[in-house]
This record gives C-alpha cells, structure tokens and sequence, in this order.
C-alpha cells in the first residue's frame, strides 16, 4: 500500500520514524486491520511549545528542529514523496538518536501521484492546499497541483510558532496574513514580548520567510534551506532544553564542593560512591567529573541508553547527595563524544 511503501522509504532516513513491521491485526472491533509497528520516541514539539508558557523556544532547540525536519524532508522530496501533514504533533524527539523525527504519514503521497485531496492540518495549511480542499469539497479539481513546496511552508509556521511560543492559526488565516505576511513575521521577530528578540536573528526570520512564499514556485526547498547561514550560527542549549530532551548521558549539578575537587582522595571516594549510585538504574558506560572549567565539579554520566538515563534522572533529581540537593539535566550525546562541555547554559 502507499503508506507502507513510504514508511519503508523513511526507515532508510535518519531523521524520519523507523518501521520494524507491520501485522494484522484480526480482533479489532471494526474487523481485521493494518498495524505499523514504529520505534518509541519521546516528546513532541507541540510538548515542547506548551512548556514554554509563551515564551518561545531556545535558538538552539529551534536550529536542531529546523535541521533535522529539513534533513528529513530533503530525503522524503528526493524518493519523490510529499508528507503533507507537518505540524508540531508530528515532529517527535528520538532519545537515542538525538534528533527530532518526522511521524504520520497518513496523508502522505508520490508527487504527480495524489491520491488523497485533502492535505494538511488547518493552521499548517499552504495557499494552494487551501484552495484544493476547497475545491475537491465541492466536487471539483484544482488545476494548480500540490508539491512537495507544501511541507515547506507548514515548516516555516512550526518554526515561527517555535521562536514566538504562540499558536498563530488564527493569524495565518487572517485577510492581513494573506495581505503582508512578511510584515508580520517581521513584527513577530522585532516584538519586545519575544525572549529571543535579544539574538541576532535575522538569518532565521530570512530563512522562514523563504518558506512562506504564497508562490510555490518561489518557496525554497528542503535542500536549498538547509545553506541558510542560520544553520552556521553555534548556539548552545539552555538548561531547559536540557530537562527536557533526553539522552543517554545524564549531567548531575550540585553535587561536588571545590574542597572535594582538590582532595584527591575525596575525590575518588566521592566517584566511586556515585558510579555505584548511578548503577543502579542501569549499566554505566562512562563517568567524568571535570576538575577545571568549562564543566567544573559537574557529574557526566553516560548510561548505555536513554531509557536507564531517564529513570537515572526521575529518582536523582531532588537527592540529597553530601547535604545537597541534586540537580538532574540530560546532556548531549554528540557533545559529551566530542569532549565538548558547554560553559554557560542560562
């Protein structure tokens, strides 16, 4: 079928939902039905949106979505399908693999090929998508087909959602929106309520701008996207980020005194007394206390998987260790590899 033959593209592509199988299921109450069984990822970026209370998302939350859905779409246009139902419910975070992956791919289709009129989520919806619904609801066929150029443009409303921290379907469907939408996304960026207002981020607002041409034929692509200098910019995560997408290493805060860095003797107790801790919740593969700065008297631990890593990170957080309590934040993965400990995380 279409939908299994496009998840067995997508299980070739990193930063798309991995297929295992697929089954029948015979006891359902509407009769036998097709069941794709797909990898566990963890949370969503419409998750992501309602724990920032409005503030908008960190830069560098925003560069690794932007990257990785671009990744994703660059693949999926080139096989020569459209997902044609991108929205923040369907960007999810991989905990082992360390990215944002694409899910649902119930309306998707081969490009020239469409087989399902009705395409996109309202809020999400490109021009020429609006008007094809709009049509094939009265019984008539559009002249002017659907392209890939329609996941670039839902893409470039997540990302302005993500940097604003506000839902805007109402003003994505407003006669002003469709009158100026540049003006807008211009007053989004240059808003005083907006916390990222204080980055320099004049390369991100460019780069979803060229995804919401109302003109397809003028909307950039996955691949040309992903040359925007917004994507050359190193931000690093703030300790929010830091909650909330997990990894398998686990960085623990408030835990080691400079007197305790400096006693070598303490030092080891105080390490072995922890590995032997954090052993509890699962095979440690790595431990690193950094005496010097960038990353001084903080506890680096890498367990073989994001699942032992998060239940680590449940029952440390608020554990008193020493007469103090414990602060729990996940780590890049990528970065701890490297040996790169991030300085400053606000």
């Amino acid at each position: 079928c279409r939908l299994r033959a496009c998840y067995q593209c997508l299980s070739l592509c990193l930063v798309a939902v991995t297929l295992y199988g697929v089954f029948t299921n015979h006891y359902s109450a509407n009769g036998p039905s097709r069941c794709l069984l797909l990898e566990l990822l963890d949370i969503s970026v419409s998750e992501l949106l309602l724990h920032s209370s409005n503030q908008g998302c960190s830069m560098w939350m925003i560069q690794h979505c932007a990257r990785d859905v671009l990744e994703a779409l660059a693949f999926l246009h080139h096989k020569g399908y459209v997902h044609a139902d991108l929205k923040p419910r369907n960007i999810l975070w991989s905990a082992e693999e360390e990215c944002f992956k694409l899910i649902d791919f119930g309306l998707s289709f081969k490009e020239g090929n469409q087989d399902v009129k009705y395409i996109q989520t309202d809020g999400y919806r490109a021009p020429e998508a609006e008007l094809q619904n709009c049509l094939a609801q009265a019984g008539l066929q559009s002249e002017t087909e659907c392209t890939s150029a329609v996941d670039l443009w839902s893409l470039g409303i997540v990302l302005l959602e993500m940097f604003s921290g506000m839902k805007l379907k109402h003003t994505v469907q407003s006669q002003e929106w469709k009158a100026n939408s540049s003006a807008i996304i211009d007053r989004i960026f240059a808003s005083e309520g907006v916390v990222n207002s204080a980055i320099p981020a004049y390369h991100l607002r460019d780069l979803i701008k060229s995804m919401l041409h109302c003109d397809q034929g003028k909307r950039a692509s996955a691949e040309k996207a992903l040359c925007s200098p917004f994507f050359s910019i190193p931000f690093a995560p703030h300790i929010e980020d830091l909650v909330m997408l997990p990894t398998p290493v686990l960085r623990l805060l408030n835990v080691l005194s400079d007197a305790s860095l400096q006693c070598e003797e303490e030092y080891e107790d105080i390490l072995e007394d922890i590995k032997e801790e954090c052993q509890k919740y699962g095979p440690v593969v790595s431990l690193l206390i950094p005496k010097e700065n960038p990353g001084k008297g903080q506890v680096f631990v890498e367990y073989a998987n994001a699942g032992d890593s998060k239940a680590a990170q449940k029952m440390l957080t608020g554990k008193i260790f020493d007469g103090k309590f414990v602060v729990a934040t996940f780590y890049p993965l990528s970065a701890y590899k490297r040996g790169y400990l991030y300085q400053n995380l606000l």
